[in-house]
């Protein structure tokens, strides 16, 4: 791109039709049909219902923007697009799109993006209110996402042979990361801890993996009620950033107290370098945060390090999980 170009600054700013066109996309479900064989604007048109212009226009749209590829007048999928936009890959994340861009979220982020700006976070808790139905559907939504980051963190723990017996999942949601870990520590027992609401999400999802009577929750606010005691694992799954420095120090020392001797609290988390930019999904993960919470962040490597020994914890191991963009702290 040129520097003599404004086309960045008009990329950037139009970008929020980007998510329009994916929403329409998946709502339509034009990756699948594509993939099944109906590959020109006409023929999509007719399988989706939709007039032939728009889904002509979208289509070309999305070729623009690298979702497609096109060959005359047909259309087909480009090999990522293959792998996660199609409902008939198993690696399909489609749904994601129902939390990440649900109307909540795109108007807390366009309304008034000067407001979050100045106060240095949103000006409610609505990312962190624990009772907030979009945590249902963060936990139906965002499963499919999830599941292959939780496989490596369980196969991560149990990597060195200490398989744990009973493990803490904080703020559960999906449930999948006590779910993973239970499945490949033969005999441990997972306590998912959430908002109720959102724990029927995850005892389904324990009840399809097979868990059984290894599967038991504990309803409530992660602050206010007893977490127990003698885990060998505490799992804080992408928690951590929802909260300012003192707030996650508290919930690691009360971490560091549920552990049994030589256990370990496991942290995932969107890590940026000590340089904040790089890398570019970690990095831009802040603002997420800015527009989505009071005081969330997406905290380097030296920072989670040093809150995890501010709260007692004396080791502090890191482990990306490629190609997912987030790592594994884990604290002992």
């Amino acid at each position: 791109m040129r520097d003599d170009s404004p086309q960045l600054f008009l990329d950037h700013l139009l970008g929020f039709q980007k998510t329009a066109a994916l929403k329409a996309a998946v709502a339509l479900d034009l990756f699948s049909v594509i993939a099944m064989g109906d590959s020109t604007s006409a023929a999509i048109a007719r399988r989706v219902g939709a007039a032939e212009r728009g889904i002509r226009i979208l289509c070309d749209f999305l070729t623009v923007n690298g979702h497609l590829e096109k060959n005359g007048d047909r259309y087909r999928l480009t090999p990522s697009s293959a792998m996660f936009l199609d409902r008939a890959s198993p690696a399909c994340i489609v749904s994601v799109v129902d939390f990440l861009a649900a109307p909540v979220h795109l108007r807390r982020f366009l309304d008034d993006p000067v407001a979050y700006v100045r106060n240095g976070g949103s000006l409610g808790a609505e990312s962190t209110a624990p009772n907030d139905a979009a945590w249902v559907t963060f936990a139906k939504s965002m499963a499919p996402f999830i599941a292959p980051v939780a496989q490596d963190v369980a196969s991560a723990i149990v990597r060195d042979g200490k398989v744990p017996r009973t493990i803490l999942d904080i703020a559960a949601g999906h449930g999948l990361f006590g779910i993973a870990l239970a499945q490949k520590a033969a005999g441990a027992k997972v306590i998912a801890l959430d908002a109720a609401a959102v724990l029927a999400v995850a005892r389904e999802n324990a009840g399809k993996a097979g868990l059984g009577a290894r599967f038991s929750t504990i309803e409530g606010d992660a602050f206010k009620v007893d977490w127990g005691r003698d885990y060998d694992v505490v799992l804080l799954p992408n928690f951590l950033h929802h909260f300012d420095v003192p707030t996650n120090e508290s919930l690691l020392r009360r971490a560091r107290g549920a552990l049994a001797p030589g256990g370990r609290v496991v942290v995932v988390e969107m890590v940026p370098n000590d340089d904040r930019v790089t890398p570019p999904f970690p990095a831009a993960f802040a603002f997420m945060m800015l527009g989505g919470t009071p005081r969330g962040d997406a905290y380097t490597l030296r920072e989670l390090s040093s809150v995890a020994r501010a709260a007692g914890f004396a080791n502090v191991s890191a482990e990306p999980l490629p190609p997912s963009p987030q790592t594994m702290i884990v604290c002992s």
